[in-house]
């Protein structure tokens, strides 16, 4: 019973799409020839630990600042409903943050090294990573808390992420993968949004104001579409900088599944109903990943 109230916690269904952006970064260096295998498996090791570690926060952060309350709508917490003890999972919390700042801290060590400017940059935005991770719904002024949520998504799953991982891969970073790595921070970031919709109710009545809170859904659902549509403008920008090849489009597979997702969350006016297409959009967004990433390296 106690290691199914963990993996609840865990929430998996959130982990493909922190691997999105490490995949993202890897398939756009793959591309330039300059892969690196070990770099891959040590970096999307690294994200889920820091996934893990943000869920576990947000389970926390969430009970003690009372949007997880009985007004929510959506699964059930880990530590709303009692199956984790608050003291339990802030020791979940620190062990997650030791386990992904130690592997990230190996990741620099194989690819940048552990001395020089370089690896002084990447040391504070792995400690920024995990600050972020715990402190957008916990902490004395949790950002989720005031609308931040959706930017930092877009700064960690995008910049960070894609950016990131492509120069640890190469050792450089070329202005042109930016349009990728804006089309994943913002397939995240809509993510977060529909997790928002769900929770416009009990996160107005708890004081956690994120963007739909602010909006309204029928606001919220406008912008939903915003961030699906600019995401694959992005991306098909990118592709259309490549030479012509029929390959190079393989990723337009992937357009029907973010279509039937921003329909599904137009049409879902029920708290409730919207929660399935926050996974089906988690998954999508990994897979768009992998069509890309053939798409370019084909």
């Amino acid at each position: 019973m106690a290691l199914k109230a963990w993996i609840s916690a865990f929430r998996l269904r959130t982990l493909p799409l922190a691997l999105a952006s490490i995949g993202m970064g890897s398939f756009l260096a793959a591309s330039h020839g300059l892969f690196r295998l070990d770099v891959l498996i040590l970096a999307a090791i690294t994200t889920i630990f820091l996934q893990i570690l943000s869920n576990l926060a947000n389970d926390y952060g969430d009970t003690v600042n009372g949007a997880d309350s009985d007004h929510r709508v959506g699964p059930v917490r880990a530590v709303q409903s009692g199956s984790i003890s608050i003291s339990a999972i802030r020791n979940g919390i620190i062990l997650f943050a030791l386990l992904s700042f130690f592997t990230g801290l190996y990741l620099l060590y194989i690819s940048v090294g552990l001395t020089g400017q370089v690896f002084l940059f990447f040391l504070l935005l792995g400690v920024l990573s995990i600050a972020a991770a715990y402190t957008y719904t916990a902490g004395k002024r949790p950002y989720g808390y005031v609308g931040l949520g959706d930017l930092f998504v877009l700064v960690f799953f995008g910049f960070v992420g894609v950016m990131g991982t492509y120069y640890l891969h190469t050792g450089g970073v070329q202005p042109i993968i930016i349009l990728p790595t804006l089309a994943t921070g913002l397939f995240a970031t809509a993510v977060l949004n529909i997790n928002n919709i769900r929770d416009i109710e009990s996160d107005r009545i708890a004081g956690k104001m994120s963007i739909p809170a602010r909006l309204g859904r029928k606001k919220a659902v406008v912008y939903h579409w915003f961030l699906l549509i600019t995401g694959f403008i992005c991306a098909t920008a990118y592709i259309l900088t490549l030479d012509f090849e029929p390959q190079h489009f393989i990723y337009l597979l992937s357009l029907p599944l973010f279509i039937r997702n921003g329909i599904g969350v137009q049409n879902s006016t029920a708290p409730g109903a919207v929660d399935p297409y926050l996974k089906q959009l988690a998954i999508t967004c990994f897979l768009f990943m992998i069509l890309f990433g053939l798409s370019i390296t084909l």
